[in-house]
């Protein structure tokens, strides 16, 4: 897409004004309720397939291909960043009227520094066409270690903090409660940082390392920067919304990880097929339709495998005290 620096300009504006928007619906600190969360949730996912379907009026099919697909890639991703979203808010004792605004301000900052990612991954493909082999290699690696993630019986129960917020804590002096939403306090002649900017520097700073699985694995689908940044755009300006509508169903979502592992080992290898290609390797190229239905049917039969999963461990789980007692009788 040959996309104006207007229409750049514009798009942006137009995200600001979507941003700002959830914001003052959002600047009252309160409890987000499953309708209020279920509404907005339909309203960011109704704009995204808005978006894509201008995309496919104006500029044609395969753009609104790669956006969905991008798009569709980025929110599965986000929805495993989840489950570590709910480990900092219980590492950090989050009052439950504060946690829509923690979230919101930590989306902006990963919306910030991905652009920035976005920015650097689409300069060094525009310089560096051997960058699709490290882009394909470490995505197919990262499925692995999804994998055996997954297989592993020890599970991650708490959140760790980098050294980033180690260090932050040690320069400068922090409260031991939070102030409500301030993120600074004046106590005894000095100023003070309150735990809402560290577990808010936590959310953003947590997404440096999502964002090293997601940009190269949105770029595998599509080298266009334009659909890049308004894929993970619209997918995570849902998250927070997404956060409480389905946080009860995230420990349900058993199978989640070996869903993801098979989308990115399979955009690894597009990756390496379309850098071969580009070398003069005469290779098959997997095309936007076909990447659209592996992620779509890999995320729909990974959901059902999960909810079924969970059932027969929960039937097992409630059935096991009766018959505890039938034995003992």
């Amino acid at each position: 897409m040959d996309v104006s620096f207007g229409m750049w300009a514009l798009t942006v504006v137009v995200l600001c004004a979507l941003i700002a928007v959830d914001f003052f619906f959002g600047r009252k600190p309160h409890e987000v309720s499953m309708k209020e969360a279920g509404t907005w949730t339909i309203i960011w996912v109704l704009l995204a397939v808005l978006f894509g379907l201008g995309l496919m009026i104006f500029e044609g099919g395969t753009p609104s291909g790669e956006f969905f697909a991008g798009y569709i890639t980025e929110k599965s991703l986000s929805v495993d960043n989840l489950f570590v979203f709910v480990l900092i808010m219980t590492k950090f004792a989050v009052p439950a009227q504060y946690q829509a605004r923690v979230l919101l301000i930590g989306v902006l900052i990963a919306l910030v520094l991905r652009a920035a990612f976005i920015a650097a991954g689409a300069a060094m493909i525009s310089t560096f066409s051997w960058v699709f082999y490290i882009f394909g290699a470490f995505l197919i690696w990262t499925a692995w270690k999804l994998i055996k993630e997954a297989r592993s019986d020890e599970e991650e129960e708490e959140y760790e903090e980098n050294r980033f917020l180690k260090m932050v804590e040690r320069r400068f002096p922090t409260t031991d409660r939070y102030h409500g939403t301030k993120l600074f306090i004046r106590e005894n002649g000095r100023r003070l940082i309150t735990p809402m900017l560290i577990v808010m520097l936590a959310i953003g700073s947590t997404d440096i390392l999502f964002a090293l699985d997601s940009i190269p694995a949105i770029f595998g689908l599509t080298d266009d920067p334009y659909i890049v940044f308004t894929a993970n755009a619209f997918a995570l300006m849902g998250l927070r919304q997404l956060y409480f509508l389905i946080g009860g169903l995230l420990q349900k979502l058993v199978h989640l990880s070996y869903g993801l592992s098979i989308i990115l080992g399979f955009i690894g290898v597009k990756l390496v097929l379309h850098a071969l290609h580009e070398s003069g390797v005469h290779v098959p190229v997997i095309s936007t339709a076909v990447s659209l239905g592996v992620i779509v049917t890999v995320l729909a039969v990974t959901t059902i495998t999960s909810l079924y999963a969970s059932s027969r461990a929960k039937d097992a789980d409630e059935n096991e005290p009766a018959e505890s007692k039938g034995t003992s009788s």
